[in-house]
């Protein structure tokens, strides 16, 4: 009975997979991603502008990397490719956008990188549109 008919080991890292890409992809579009489009909040919110790109390429790509992408990394759908943007605006909110404020502050971009680029490095699991597509759903 050592050997059962699945690996649980595998599975497990499966399952945890699929709730943290949920868990994190939920939280950002519920905490940042609505207040962006002004749902939750009175007005829309301004996006920072740190690199000077035209105001509304800016804005449009604050919102695909905080309410669309998400949905993709949902359901595991190009993954890897959706955290890019993601990784992109919190990434450059950490090193620009509060580089000088305190750690409190920087924290929040930190841990949404942190937290894209280990699904980034990792794919999105068994559980994914990805590995249906891959054939690794068996």
């Amino acid at each position: 009975m050592a050997r059962l008919f699945f690996n649980i080991k595998k599975l497990n890292f499966d399952v945890a997979m699929l709730l943290f890409r949920v868990a994190v992809s939920v939280q950002l579009i519920v905490v940042h991603g609505l207040k962006k489009i002004g749902v939750g909040t009175g007005i829309a919110e301004t996006v920072p502008n740190p690199f000077g790109l035209p105001e509304a390429l800016n804005q449009y790509f604050a919102i695909a990397s905080n309410l669309v992408f998400p949905l993709f990394v949902i359901i595991g759908l190009f993954t890897r490719l959706a955290c890019l943007p993601v990784l992109a605006v919190t990434l450059s909110g950490y090193f620009v956008v509060h580089w000088n404020d305190p750690l409190l502050v920087k924290d929040v971009p930190f841990m949404y990188s942190l937290c894209f680029l280990f699904i980034a490095a990792v794919g999105g699991g068994r559980y994914s549109v990805d590995a249906y597509f891959e054939g690794r759903r068996k």
